[in-house]
């Protein structure tokens, strides 16, 4: 009896993995659809200005132009660069004459490659208002 059941939890032991394992499975590894209470980040407003993330550490602003030139005209293309060395921050900006060249410039370079690293488009979200607290110097002691 105690061989019948070893024999029945190795059997169902291994399904059992393969199947917290799966890459089929719909939850691995995690979960497709958000919960009710996962909230999602809002959408940005369709404007002409795109945020452009992924970039490599060697893609200028030349480079980020040409690319998004395919899908209309580039009004201005800057990718943001770290202040003491020079490098991208692998993130930009393009700012395209018109939002359907804009929409037109998502569509085609959203998950596509550039400079050997996969980049993401999308419309960039506004800055906030509201103003930066102020420096804490540390003269609430108590």
């Amino acid at each position: 009896m105690a061989m019948k059941t070893a024999t029945t939890v190795a059997a169902a032991g291994p399904r059992g993995l393969r199947s917290l394992f799966s890459t089929l499975s719909t939850n691995f590894p995690f979960p497709s659809q958000p919960t009710a209470n996962q909230s999602q980040r809002p959408q940005a407003e369709p404007s002409t200005n795109l945020f452009v993330s992924g970039l490599s550490k060697r893609t200028t602003d030349e480079g980020l132009r040409e690319c998004f030139a395919k899908f209309g005209e580039v009004v201005h293309a800057r990718v943001v660069k770290d202040r003491a060395s020079g490098w991208s921050k692998g993130f930009g900006f393009v700012r395209y004459s018109k939002l359907e060249e804009a929409a037109a410039g998502i569509e085609g370079m959203d998950g596509k490659f550039l400079d050997g690293w996969v980049i993401f488009a999308e419309y960039a979200r506004p800055r906030d208002t509201s103003p930066p607290p102020p420096p804490s110097y540390g003269g609430n002691r108590q």
